[in-house]
């Protein structure tokens, strides 16, 4: 898998500045940081997460399943997969496809993805926000961090 697919940054426009990992890199040796993937699952199946967020980001921003595959680095077939399972997956369809002719096709967001990507920004950010809050303390754990012992304060 690229490197720029593990990170969850994605070639379309817009997609990276939106939280889907929770992820705090280390400006430095003796700073802690942190990295948390989260996944929502039914049972046992993952049925969403970064990925997934990435590829409907993409499908929003190129109002095309094929566009944002190949901006993701994807094949059309693992895209169009991954939109078939989601829309299984849910009580509510996530994308709607329009078969092609004069204007060639598309794909679009459907009210219930726009509501459930809402829904996973704000657990993503309220998730950052509660590990932000604790990274001094592991600061104090890492050789070269603060100088006060966490124990003692």
């Amino acid at each position: 898998m690229p490197a720029e697919r593990r990170s969850g940054k994605t070639g379309a426009a817009g997609a990276a500045d939106a939280p889907q990992a929770v992820a705090k890199t280390p400006a430095q040796p003796g700073v802690a940081g942190y990295d948390v993937r989260v996944r929502i699952r039914d049972g046992d199946a993952p049925v969403f997460g970064p990925g997934r967020l990435s590829l409907l980001r993409a499908i929003d921003e190129t109002g095309s399943i094929s566009a944002a595959a190949r901006g993701m680095g994807m094949s059309y077939r693992r895209a169009w997969l991954l939109v078939e399972a989601m829309n299984h997956e849910f009580r509510e369809p996530l994308v709607t496809r329009h078969i092609g002719g004069v204007s060639g096709g598309g794909a679009q967001l459907t009210p219930f993805a726009q509501n459930l990507t809402a829904h996973y920004d704000t657990l993503i950010r309220e998730i950052r926000s509660l590990l932000d809050a604790h990274v001094p303390t592991f600061d104090a754990y890492l050789k070269g961090g603060t100088v006060q012992d966490p124990d003692d304060a």
